[in-house]
């Protein structure tokens, strides 16, 4: 399994993306980490297709 891990810059922090992803994991009744590969997901999706 690879790993990978993030960097939250301190501009960034006060807006608290972990707490505020952690939430809507508990309230989906999925994990964390679920939520991060989906975002990261459908992001390259909408990428990709702007580059075709």
């Amino acid at each position: 399994m690879e790993k990978l891990s993030i960097y939250i810059p301190k501009e960034k922090q006060a807006q608290k993306p972990l707490e505020r992803l952690k939430k809507i994991a508990k309230k989906r009744d999925r994990s964390l980490n679920y939520l991060v590969i989906e975002a990261i997901r459908q992001y390259l999706e909408r990428e990709e297709k702007k580059a075709s």
